[in-house]
């Protein structure tokens, strides 16, 4: 609770006590036969005036030592040092207001002795400033650990943004590392296809710079990565691999991570389509069901080998989709018969 905020709750909270007290000194006024309603507002009014000017001056006083309100006994230690402020300025604040009063109006305001006067008001007083200024601790509490808590998730969200950043900057050398092995093997068979590849990789890289530092992105930018990626490997495996894209256009505005489908396209040509000779058949789809994009990568030629460990780029981009995401967002590899693997990635979709 910002501190202007709390500062408004404890106002709201004194005007509506100041309010109930001088509706139930009307009533006891029209009770005992009383006709001028002004009197009773103006004892109570006189009253809340006086107390308001202390209870301000204790606040200010005291504000820069609301770092002890975890230590409680201190905090209301320092507060009741302000009881002997109440005793001596509140009489004559309050009863020199009605006596003022009184005089405009041609009447004069009668009351006890001074002493009785002064001894009764200070009990009173001590109360109702002692359940005060409880409230107060409560209020401020409240807003302190709103405060700790905020500053707590502050620096989860910082350490998240870390992680996903070391995630990413790991992910872009891996997949550049793969792009210029590809282009350095062209290289040596078709300059031409070498030269057209690495106009592909440009554009590639392009793409990743407009991005910038997100961590997520709308489909259609993360397709223009995965395209452009798709081309640079069609080049090294020509006449190797087919790949059909059916992409749903209701998809394309919901956000995925960054760079999370191109890992799981690499993992289809570097366990499939290198280790064959025959074409490979890719279909990659893309849809949203409900509140949920779902995208899938269909191979008919890789296998799915049982316990193996997942390479950098899965467990990569289960990690950020983990840190993203946390249990709404999923990453299946599963079997296809009579030959294949699919890949399916599930990510929540608010668009």
């Amino acid at each position: 609770m910002p501190l202007q905020r709390s500062t408004i709750v404890i106002g709201v909270a004194w005007l509506l006590f100041w309010a109930l007290m001088v509706s139930v000194a009307v009533e006891d006024y029209l009770r005992d036969g009383g006709t001028r309603l002004w009197q009773p507002v103006l004892w109570e009014s006189s009253s809340m005036l006086a107390a308001t000017v202390l209870l301000a001056i204790q606040r200010r006083l005291t504000r820069r030592h609301d770092d002890l309100l975890a230590t409680p006994w201190r905090w209301f230690g320092l507060q009741a040092l302000f009881l002997p402020m109440y005793w001596v300025a509140f009489v004559p604040i309050a009863f020199g207001i009605r006596h003022g009063v009184y005089a405009l109006a041609g009447s004069r305001y009668e009351h006890a002795a001074w002493g009785p006067t002064f001894l009764y008001e200070s009990l009173k007083l001590s109360v109702f400033v002692g359940l005060f200024v409880v409230i107060v601790f409560g209020i401020l509490s409240y807003r302190q650990l709103l405060e700790e808590k905020l500053r707590a998730e502050q620096a989860n969200a910082l350490l998240r943004q870390a992680h996903l950043q070391r995630l990413r900057q790991q992910m872009q050398p891996h997949f550049l590392f793969n792009a210029l092995n590809t282009i350095s093997s062209l290289m040596h068979t078709d300059v031409a296809r070498a030269d057209a590849t690495l106009i592909e990789l440009a554009d590639v890289l392009r793409a990743t710079l407009d991005v910038g530092e997100l961590q997520v992105a709308p489909l259609s930018t993360e397709l223009r990565l995965v395209r452009g990626y798709a081309r640079v490997m069609e080049e090294r495996f020509a006449g190797r691999v087919a790949i059909a894209w059916r992409i749903d256009d209701a998809a394309l505005d919901c956000a995925l991570p960054v760079m999370s489908i191109q890992p799981l396209l690499e993992n289809i040509f570097k366990h499939t389509v290198e280790k064959r000779r025959g074409t490979v058949h890719i279909a990659i789809s893309a849809s949203r069901h409900n509140k949920l994009l779902v995208v899938t990568l269909d191979d008919d030629a890789g296998t799915l080998a049982p316990h193996a460990p997942p390479g950098v780029g899965l467990s990569n981009l289960r990690e950020r989709m983990a840190a993203l995401y946390g249990a709404s967002a999923s990453l299946v590899l599963a079997p296809l018969a009579p030959a294949g693997v699919r890949a399916t990635m599930t990510v929540p979709c608010a668009s």
